[in-house]
């Protein structure tokens, strides 16, 4: 009794919202950048031929094998301070991406995006050419033909990549702990803070924000799969 109470009062604790408030803002913004990006750069993969095609998709899914430590050490070498990006944005403006929620955000996009664009392009290739090409013999423009043919036949490709790169970023735990940082109260995200209490002993409080953390993703997939099925 008193352990359930003793859980119960930990949800109610400061902390453990912050990093879930921190976790979720972090993961919407990740989303929604990576259904910008991941999305276009999707269909110009499924739908361009151009010269080191491969070779592209092969960098922008190499976030998808690699450790997500080593991850996190090439958005140090970009974005740190003394970084190729990071050193003119700190000189110029005196504000650096290191240990913020923004680079937590930075390794949330970068390790999902790559979940998008496989999902997105094989949803894309699947869409049958000759209705595509019948698009245009109707006059439709490319923007138009994407608009009204590809992207609808697609959707629920874009759904399931949508759903995976939000999971993704959730989860995100190795470059988002080198690039970010452990900061309690600053960049602690939900992953992080259960590493930390699982790190002191208090093994309690972590199972119930592990618990926590699943049940968001459980919700969101639920979610997810009712509005695929709308779209049959």
């Amino acid at each position: 009794m008193l352990e359930t109470q003793k859980g119960w009062c930990f949800f109610m604790d400061s902390s453990s919202w912050f990093s879930l408030k921190l976790s979720l803002q972090v993961a919407s913004i990740a989303t929604a950048l990576i259904l910008l990006f991941g999305v276009s750069l999707a269909y110009l993969l499924a739908m361009k031929n151009f010269r080191g095609k491969e070779i592209a998709d092969m960098l922008f899914t190499l976030p998808l094998v690699l450790p997500p430590t080593v991850t996190g050490y090439y958005l140090i070498v970009l974005f740190g301070r003394r970084g190729l990006i990071g050193r003119p944005l700190f000189e110029a403006t005196g504000w650096s991406f290191m240990f913020t929620w923004q680079a937590a955000v930075l390794a949330s996009f970068v390790v999902a995006l790559p979940l998008m664009i496989k999902t997105a392009r094989a949803a894309i290739e699947s869409v049958d050419k000759n209705l595509i090409r019948a698009s245009y013999t109707l006059g439709h423009s490319e923007f138009s033909t994407a608009m009204k043919v590809i992207f609808p036949l697609a959707g629920k490709g874009v759904i399931a990549g949508t759903v995976l790169s939000f999971a993704r970023a959730m989860g995100e735990f190795g470059a988002t702990l080198m690039l970010a940082g452990n900061i309690p109260g600053k960049t602690d995200t939900m992953p992080l803070a259960i590493y930390s209490l699982a790190g002191s002993g208090e093994w309690s409080e972590a199972h119930a924000m592990v618990m926590l953390l699943t049940a968001i993703s459980g919700l969101f997939l639920y979610i997810a799969n009712r509005c695929g099925k709308r779209l049959i």
